[in-house]
């Protein structure tokens, strides 16, 4: 969708400049343009839709190749994030408590729905035979294998508990380390940076690789594959609206007595910006501002929200565990409920840390099922497909997540002036933005998260 380059708040003398398309808009288009083209031919030319399976196979590939270093980066600035939250006291602490509960409650909701609904069942997404080399035939062979050769063989073998276990080791080590532990999590940042940079050259082909898996599954199954893809979309999207509506909206008025309805009404313009860029972590500065400005203590935001822009993706919990679902049932070979909650365990500890960064999503789904059912992998290039429509779905609950949280933490811990909340959100207290300076008012998650209040 397009979007306008404006100004400054408070500059109107500036000349309107022309609305334009950023990169990101680009590529939203294209796919849009590629799964639309892919279906077409698939329904048109199945036998020529079929043989273009490779382009999609080839994406999944290069998404695999990054599966291991995302992994590790994200568990380790994770792990160093809780430690961080932590030496906070209790807020920290009734935050992370109350992030981890949520999001596991989340991946639950998706989980239940996934079943109900059965997305994916009927579809022929299954490709050449795939054997699975290694495979644990008992729990013991099981735990055993989550152990690697070496510190380094994690990286270049097929188990991703195995690169699991290594973060974990290494973010728990750094966290011993206290205060010298700095200069490598430094080093961390940086490489994640680096291969978040390679993934987002990888989702550029995300095009090519939707058309070809888009085609192919189309090919081989006809229409039915079309209509199981917008199953799944329009489950995910009524499954966020519940969790909004029915969860967080019973536990906001529970505590505080005030209506997630007036909330988001007072937040839609954080929510038009969430839409126009598919990413939560835009409006971070303006939720932190508009929450203060709502009555609720600096510290208290300062604290809860960058912690719950990494820590309480509802929308992506959700979205997560529906995907896997679909892929299995497409596949040919739906996941055990035993499957289903080991998945669901490895999606809480590996979802951490990677918020905010375009495809990281993507690549937790296909880390997840390369974990516990690396024959399914493959499906992740027709969830390709429709994953741009779904990101906005994503970002709008998780945002809406922590706008809760940072008014029931408010609550909890008595910092918060529940009598301006309400004129606030009734209208008669106005949020200025001219105020806004856009920078979250000169500090980084980061920095808000050890919690250094703005001023």
């Amino acid at each position: 969708m397009a979007t306008a380059t404006t100004h400054e708040p408070g500059s109107s003398t500036r000349r309107p400049r022309r609305t334009t398309w950023d990169k990101h808009t680009w590529l939203y288009v294209a796919v849009i343009a590629a799964v639309a083209l892919g279906a077409i031919i698939g329904l048109v030319l199945p036998d020529i839709a079929v043989g273009l399976e490779p382009l999609g196979k080839a994406f999944v590939a290069l998404i695999k190749m990054m599966i291991a270093p995302i992994i590790f980066c994200t568990i380790v600035i994770g792990v160093g994030s809780v430690a961080k939250a932590a030496t906070v006291g209790r807020i920290g602490g009734l935050a992370l408590a109350y992030f981890m509960l949520m999001s596991t409650f989340a991946l639950a909701i998706g989980l239940v729905v996934g079943n109900l609904l059965h997305p994916g069942a009927g579809l022929d997404m299954q490709g050449a035979e795939y054997a699975v080399e290694g495979e644990s035939s008992s729990t013991q062979e099981f735990v055993l294998g989550i152990i690697p050769a070496t510190f380094f063989s994690a990286f270049t073998g097929e188990s991703v508990l195995q690169v699991l276990f290594i973060a974990l080791l290494t973010g728990f080590a750094l966290q011993g380390l206290g205060d010298r532990a700095a200069p490598v999590m430094h080093a961390v940042r940086h490489l994640q940076s680096l291969v978040f940079r390679v993934l987002g050259m990888i989702l550029w082909l995300a095009p090519v690789g939707a058309f070809g898996a888009i085609a192919a599954v189309v090919g081989k199954t006809g229409a039915s594959a079309i209509w199981s893809l917008g199953v799944l979309m329009v489950g995910f999207y009524v499954t966020c609206v519940v969790f909004i509506v029915g969860v967080l909206g019973t536990l906001l008025y529970a505590v505080t007595r005030l209506n997630i309805f007036a909330l988001m009404k007072y937040l839609g313009r954080e929510y038009l910006l969430i839409v126009g860029t598919s990413s939560s972590e835009s409006a971070l500065p303006r939720l932190i501002a508009k929450m203060e400005h709502a009555g609720v203590s600096t510290p208290v935001v300062g604290i809860t929200v960058p912690t719950g822009y990494s820590f309480n993706l509802d929308g992506t919990a959700i979205y997560l565990t529906m995907a896997s679902l679909f892929i299995a049932a497409g596949m040919g070979d739906p996941m055990s409920i035993g499957e289903q909650i080991g998945l669901l365990v490895f999606m809480i500890i590996a979802s951490k840390g990677a918020a905010g960064v375009t495809g990281a999503g993507l690549a937790t789904l296909a880390g997840g099922l390369q974990a516990y059912r690396p024959e399914l992998v493959d499906g992740v290039g027709v969830i390709v497909g429709i994953d741009r429509f779904m990101s906005e779905g994503r970002a709008l609950t998780n945002f809406t997540g922590n706008a809760v949280a940072t008014l029931l933490l408010g609550s909890w811990t008595h910092q918060i002036d529940i009598a301006r909340v309400r004129r606030v959100l009734r209208g008669d207290e106005p949020f200025d933005e001219s105020t806004l300076s856009g920078d979250a008012h000169g500090h980084t998650p980061d920095e808000l998260t050890t919690g250094r209040t703005p001023h």
